[in-house]
């Protein structure tokens, strides 16, 4: 641990409970947003190249019409 993270951890534990609750909360929140940016980008990637095999004519599609019969069906 380094010494100003040990400082900061000094100060923390002299935070009211409520205190320390929220440190905690934006401490997390700032680990979760750095998390949920590194999922949206590997979507965007993934859209991407979905779209692109799609434009390719890589991929088989199916009328929508056909989709919701065929789920109709399944799901009586």
């Amino acid at each position: 641990m380094s010494a100003s993270l040990a400082d900061v951890e000094k100060q923390a534990r002299r935070l009211t409970p409520d205190e320390r609750a929220r440190l905690a909360e934006v401490l997390l929140e700032s680990i979760q947003d750095n998390f949920i940016s590194e999922i949206e980008a590997a979507w965007q990637l993934e859209i991407e190249n979905r779209v692109a095999s799609y434009e390719r004519g890589e991929n088989q599609t199916f009328p929508a019409e056909e989709v919701f019969a065929e789920a109709k069906r399944i799901t009586r």
